[in-house]
């Protein structure tokens, strides 16, 4: 096999703030939280950054696979 064989060929979810491990999964039962199957952090997904206090439109809410903020790319997670 060539290449660099320490990425692997797939990726397994995404990234966790909190541990770093690509283990944070949406919830089944309400839009916008998603948890770490690693840490078991919860995190739910704002309509406001945390960092820059741009807010969100209700089309980008709809869109939860994207999860930074369009003007500093900042987390738009909170845990909770």
């Amino acid at each position: 096999m060539e290449g660099n064989t320490t990425q692997s060929a797939f990726e397994v979810g995404m990234q966790c703030p909190s541990c770093k491990e690509p283990w944070l999964r949406p919830t089944g039962n309400l839009p916008g939280r998603y948890r770490c199957v690693n840490c078991l952090h919860r995190y739910e997904l704002t309509s406001s950054c945390p960092e820059c206090g741009a807010h969100g439109t209700i089309a980008r809410m709809s869109h939860t696979s994207d999860l930074h903020c369009a003007s500093c790319g900042a987390w738009m997670l909170t845990e909770i």
